[in-house]
């Protein structure tokens, strides 16, 4: 099973920024771009890959005891970035020190779970928006983006959430995205 950890923006938060993501659709080079769907938005906290099943049982209870001793904590969308000009995303603004530290333990987690994990490197609180196959010139579309910001909201939820990959040839089709398991922050 392919997973990651996640923290999820509520739905309000989402489509505020579906509605700012609208016009960058229409900019010169859009087309050219491969556009993430609202369903699938999220901030990553740890990415898994290919777990094993047997994993998981210790995975959920190492990451619920991540999640509680988190606890909830703010955030808004903000602004934009690019990673190489291959990635569009949107930023996060609010209490990110502590997003951090819910990563560092969620890659701990994955880590001592018994999931083979990169080394962690400094976080980049992101939620990808599009990707290009090529290197790109996302400087119209950051610049489009650079004074968003996003209503506050407050993350409570350290989510799993299994990744189901599209498959190759099937135009236009998007990954699938189904949380398994959600823990309470602080609970």
């Amino acid at each position: 099973m392919r997973l990651f950890a996640a923290v999820l923006p509520p739905a309000p938060a989402v489509e505020e920024l579906r509605r700012a993501v609208v016009p960058l659709r229409s900019l010169p080079g859009a087309d050219t771009l491969r556009w993430t769907g609202t369903p699938g938005w999220h901030y990553t906290l740890a990415f898994l890959g290919e777990v094993d099943e047997e994993l998981l049982p210790d995975l959920y209870s190492r990451l619920e005891r991540a999640a509680h001793r988190t606890g909830a904590f703010g955030m808004r969308v903000h602004g934009s970035g690019r990673f190489d000009g291959r990635a569009l995303w949107a930023g996060a603004a609010g209490a990110l020190d502590t997003l951090r530290l819910l990563s560092e333990r969620a890659h701990a987690a994955a880590r001592r779970a018994g999931v083979p994990m990169e080394e962690h490197r400094r976080y980049t609180p992101h939620l990808t928006l599009a990707r290009s196959r090529v290197p790109a010139d996302l400087t119209p579309f950051t610049a489009a983006l650079e004074g968003f910001e996003g209503l506050h909201w407050e993350a409570g939820e350290l989510s799993l959430v299994r990744s189901i990959l599209p498959v190759d040839g099937v135009p236009g089709e998007q990954p699938r995205y189904e949380v398994v398991r959600a823990w309470g922050l602080g609970r």
